[in-house]
């Protein structure tokens, strides 16, 4: 099975053949998704990928966006096994 139960499937053909993933490809397969979507999904503008957040925390910020009120909104993608 997937990683934290969420299973994976190749459904070119025609028929869906289960694939296995590693923890890295789902969570940036999920993080595009949500990023494509962020508006619809979470209704947050969606400004960044990967963001930076500086030379002194050194750090970065998987999906970075804005809400309706103009505020920060940080999502973050974990493997929770």
């Amino acid at each position: 099975m997937g990683v934290a139960g969420l299973r994976l499937f190749d459904v070119a053909g025609g028929s869906a053949v289960e694939i296995a993933a590693r923890p890295a490809e789902v969570e940036r397969h999920l993080q595009d998704l949500v990023e494509a979507n962020m508006e619809s999904m979470l209704g947050v503008r969606f400004l960044a990928s990967e963001y930076s957040t500086g030379p002194v925390h050194r750090g970065r910020i998987d999906s970075l966006g804005l809400d309706e009120n103009g505020s920060p909104v940080v999502v973050e993608f974990t493997d929770r096994r």
